[in-house]
């Protein structure tokens, strides 16, 4: 999907490292900080940020990337409800997995349930 949408493949795995990637772009980078903030339980988009995205975007084009990312944060945690996992559509791409935070289910569970830093699901 990320290569179908324009990502480069530099871009896929430096993405948990976008804020200091030389892969991204800066309104790039705004976007995924957006989406970073949307998926914060409570979410909490800074007022900076907001005022970022609204120099490069139009009112339009900020509701549409923040509907999109809403949505795709409402299918995620919906499918962890129910166990729902990949069906493997990738054949064989690679997602770099972030580091979880400390409060993480998977974290509290002990060393030995979290991915490693930079590991790859495949």
């Amino acid at each position: 999907m990320g290569r179908a949408s324009g990502l480069r493949p530099e871009q896929l795995l430096e993405m948990n490292e976008y804020p200091t990637s030389a892969a991204f772009t800066e309104i790039e980078k705004a976007v995924l900080r957006l989406s970073d903030a949307m998926t914060l339980t409570p979410a909490h988009v800074p007022d900076d940020l907001f005022d970022e995205l609204r120099r490069h975007m139009s009112e339009q084009q900020l509701v549409e990337l923040s509907s999109a990312i809403a949505w795709e944060n409402y299918r995620a945690r919906f499918n962890r409800v129910f166990g729902v996992e990949s069906e493997d559509f990738s054949r064989g791409a690679y997602c770099p997995l972030p580091v979880p935070h400390p409060s993480s289910p998977d974290v509290a569970a002990g060393p030995d349930s979290a991915p490693e830093p930079n590991d790859v699901a495949r």
